[in-house]
């Protein structure tokens, strides 16, 4: 994609609609001509201070921007007949001072309240930040408050003079955690509205729906109509053939109202004409069923991306193509073209594959789970699982979201979203597929234990998103976040008609960390006063075969009663005297009658789960597992949000070293000094270290530094251990001579660190989730040993608490085995500061610190290896 392109975003405005933001060219000239002529002299004055006349030379400077000193953008109208009409400018230009640039924007008088400048000020802020601009100033007249609003509500930390007769306006534009979070609601605010009509819609067009058998319009309309549809519902079809005994018309204009939502399911050669027929016609969303589309090559990608600059020409939004449909409950809508219809209920579904989706709610239906929405997104062209999220979070409907993803289109996107609706509803995600790192010049430790698949299980953890890796521990764990309270711990009780089934179920609790309850005493002495003497009142509690529904129904509230139980698993082995669904039947009264406030699970053994309030699962594990995620989500909830922190860092030197080694190579592994002149500016770290490539060099250094010495090989990114090229505690010259004998020139001298934990922290780019760091045990067996965690950005302070002090590592770091506690707090501002370096340079492509040692007060890197390389462009056209 080409530098211009990069710079054409579409952005979400308030109330829904899109915006095409975009470099001007010099076809734009009588565009921009009449933009500049139609404000108003008010305008006009408080854009430039004064009266101008709009003539050539004024239009010209507008059309023509470098991006290095001045940068210009664009807005222009979508969803109106003149979708090439200009109705807003932005733009910076440098001032002496490097680092800062004067902002300045004007918007068309009609379209003032649209968020419009806001979104140029967020796109222009990011373009003059890839120019190396840290700071915007603007000089505004003090009757311009819309302008003043504007800077107020973007979310930078603005500071405002008074300068006789005008207001200095000046702020960092760094993208700092108050200003995302600033874009995130207001994205959040227009991207519900956007999905209205798709999925509240109050009339709907089925184009292509016919009568002949098989055709996939005809069972969508007659899914539709079936299924109750609050709305009004029109098939169409070229031969105004009626549908299922209702009148059809031959196209989307004939229709006698406007519709919201047009689904159209037509040969995909067809699509284009049926989408801008529909649109033409007023429908503010379609969903395209139809295949034959990126899925299929080059090709298909190419009309694909024709198609959705159709849409977003519409200001419209689109489901699909390449997919089964829209269920919503709200409306008692089945626009899919599934064989069944489907129960209303409280989960909302997402599925880029319409067979998976379909799959889990067969599953989630056979054990008593309606749906509030079931999308299927297909290729997500348009609406992705992010969009999603946001409606569902508002959806009074919903009370927990299960994803199928194959492909993350934005994860950082999807990670900020995730972690705010996950604080409300429980999510669920599987997620299938992985990629790889890519092709690499000379792997790093950090790379080859890194892969996508362990950053997506990162920001999964990261976000509260619970991910499955089955279809049916996806199933298994949403029957009980969708039904059941949150466990307050670990600790839990097993009531069973069969003590082998018990021992099986305590043991599968103990392997996740479960403890079991001990019971009070007055919780046993009532069990004893119910149960015969031959029952076990302990936990886990054995009722014997001669148990009743009856006799469940009574223990299981006395059991859910005890202070010291967090969750009840319930096991019922079926037997004349107590059926399995008729136990689950008769502990969900209880539990309702009781109105329990504790996660209570039933394990049928044999059986199929049923429909119950009561999850049922076949097997103990099965029930285990789900109760271990449910505890996950628990102790999520609780665990501090976290703040991103900002280091104090020296861009400038970063800056320097990045730059120079692009400049010798596009992708190249840094030699030891400028790899920690990168790493100091930072502010990670270092050994010191000399590099020679003499004798004489060496043994000036050798001085310097002292004795004993580490001697290193000096090559760039090798793996110095595989090669033999460290020679630790040289102690003399003698030794010092042998080992450049044996290391060559040139060669890197150090002191030596004494004592300490070798550790691993490092960084790898990941082509679809960015930056990933790493941190785990380090030295020369780091892979064989295992146990490096990961995590995605951005990384909060408490994420890189975590990422320090859990696992191998954590062992490691608190104190294994009686050696001395390491400095945590060092760890936790090293990982901070290689996350900040790796999010301000993409170009570092790889770094890999191995090892670092940990010692009882701080924390040094003695050998490092950093490649650089150009960043793959991100050319994204949508913005949010």
């Amino acid at each position: 994609m080409s530098a211009t392109g990069q710079r054409v975003h579409d952005v979400i405005l308030r109330g829904g609609r899109t915006l095409r933001l975009r470099p001007p060219s010099e076809a734009d000239a009588e565009a921009m001509r009449r933009f500049l002529t139609d404000l108003s002299p008010a305008s006009m004055r408080m854009r430039f201070h004064g009266t101008r006349r709009v003539d050539d030379a004024m239009v010209a400077a507008f059309l023509d921007p470098d991006w290095i000193d001045e940068g210009i953008l664009l807005a222009t109208a979508v969803g109106e007949d003149e979708s090439d009409r200009v109705i807003g400018t932005a733009g910076f230009t440098r001032l002496r001072d490097p680092r800062a640039a004067e902002v300045s924007f004007v918007v068309a008088e009609d379209r003032q309240s649209d968020w419009i400048a806001t979104r140029l000020l967020e796109r222009l802020a990011d373009e003059a930040g890839r120019a190396g601009i840290e700071r915007f100033i603007a000089e505004v007249l003090p009757e311009n408050r819309p302008m003043l609003r504007v800077f107020e509500d973007s979310g930078f930390e603005v500071s405002r003079t008074d300068e006789g007769g005008e207001i200095r306006v000046e702020f960092p534009i760094r993208s700092d955690e108050r200003y995302r979070e600033a874009v995130d609601l207001r994205d959040h605010r227009a991207v519900g509205p956007s999905l209205r009509p798709v999925l509240d819609p109050a009339a709907v067009a089925v184009v292509g729906a016919s009568a002949r058998d098989g055709s996939i319009g005809g069972a969508i309309f007659r899914n539709i109509v079936e299924a109750g549809y609050t709305g009004s519902v029109f098939p169409v079809n070229r031969s105004g053939e009626p549908v299922a005994g209702h009148p059809a018309h031959a196209s989307v204009a004939d229709l006698p109202a406007p519709v919201d939502l047009a689904v159209v399911a037509v040969p995909s050669a067809a699509v284009q004409g049926a989408v801008a027929e529909a649109l033409s016609a007023g429908a503010k969303a379609v969903c395209v069923i139809s295949a034959g589309f990126a899925e299929t090559g080059p090709g298909g990608a190419q009309a694909e991306a024709e198609l959705l600059a159709l849409v977003r020409s519409h200001g419209a939004r689109m489901v699909g193509p390449n997919c089964l449909g829209i269920f919503a409950a709200a409306r008692a809508m089945n626009a899919t073209f599934s064989r069944r219809q489907f129960e209303p209920g409280n989960v909302a579904i997402s599925s880029q594959s319409g067979a998976v989706g379909l799959a889990v709610i067969d599953e989630a239906s056979q054990r008593g789970l309606g749906l509030s929405a079931f999308v299927s997104i297909g290729n997500k062209a348009d609406v992705s699982s992010n969009d999603l999220l946001e409606y569902w979070e508002d959806d009074a409907g919903t009370d927990a979201i299960a994803l199928y993803l194959e492909s993350f289109g934005n994860p950082r996107r999807f990670a900020r979203i995730a972690n705010r609706v996950a604080r409300r509803k429980p999510i669920l995600a599987l997620k299938s597929g992985s990629t790889t790192m890519g092709e690499r010049a000379a792997m790093s430790h950090t790379a080859a234990l890194a892969g996508s698949d362990q950053a997506a299980e990162a920001l999964f953890r990261q976000a509260g998103v619970l991910r499955a890796h089955t279809l049916q521990e996806l199933c298994d764990v949403l029957h009980l976040v969708a039904t059941q309270p949150l466990p307050n711990g670990r600790r839990v009780a097993i009531l069973s008609n069969a003590g082998g089934l018990a021992i099986l179920c305590a043991d599968a609790c103990a392997e996740l960390g479960f403890e079991l309850a001990p019971l009070s005493e007055h919780t046993r002495q009532h069990l004893a006063g119910i149960l015969p003497d031959e029952a076990t009142v302990a936990n886990p509690v054995d009722m014997i075969a001669s148990a009743t529904s009856e006799t469940f129904a009574s223990v299981v509230p006395l059991l859910v009663a005890d202070t010291d139980v967090d969750a009840l698993v319930v096991l019922a082995a079926p037997t004349s005297l107590a059926m399995p669904e008729d136990v689950v039947r008769a502990i969900g009264e209880a539990c309702e009658r009781e109105g329990t406030t504790k996660p209570v699970l039933a394990v049928t053994p044999g059986t199929t789960p049923q429909a119950s309030s009561v999850p049922c699962y076949r097997y103990p594990e099965a029930a285990a597992g789900a109760l271990a995620r449910a505890v996950e989500r628990a102790e999520w909830l609780r665990r501090p949000h976290g703040r991103v922190h900002e280091p104090v860092v020296d861009r400038e030197a970063a800056q320097a070293v990045v730059d120079a080694a692009l400049e010798a190579s596009p992708d190249a592994w840094l030699a030891a000094d400028p790899a920690r002149r990168l790493l100091t500016a930072y502010g990670v770290p270092c050994v010191t270290q000399r590099t020679v490539t003499n004798r004489p060099e060496a043994l000036e250094a050798a001085h310097a530094l002292r004795y004993p010495l580490a001697v290193k090989m000096g090559e760039a990114g090798v793996h110095k251990i595989d090669r033999g090229g460290v020679i630790l505690g040289v102690g003399d010259v003698p030794a010092l001579d042998a080992a450049l004998d044996r290391i060559g020139y040139p060669a890197v001298l150090q002191p030596m660190v004494s004592g300490g934990i070798e550790l691993l922290a490092g960084v790898v780019q990941d082509p679809v989730f960015g930056p990933v760091v790493a941190f785990g045990p380090g030295g020369t067996m780091a892979e064989l040993i295992g146990g490096t965690a990961f995590a995605t950005l951005p990384l909060t302070d408490f994420d890189a608490t975590e990422l320090v002090t859990s696992g191998k590592a954590g062992e490691l770091v608190t104190g294994f085995r009686g050696r001395p506690a390491a400095d945590v707090g060092a760890l936790v501002d090293l990982v901070v500061r290689l996350a900040a370096l790796a999010e301000d340079f993409p170009q570092v492509a790889e770094l890999d610190l191995n090892p670092v040692i940990a010692l009882a007060d701080d924390c040094v890197a003695v050998d490092a290896r950093v490649r650089i390389a150009h960043a793959a462009p991100q050319g994204r056209l949508k913005s949010w």
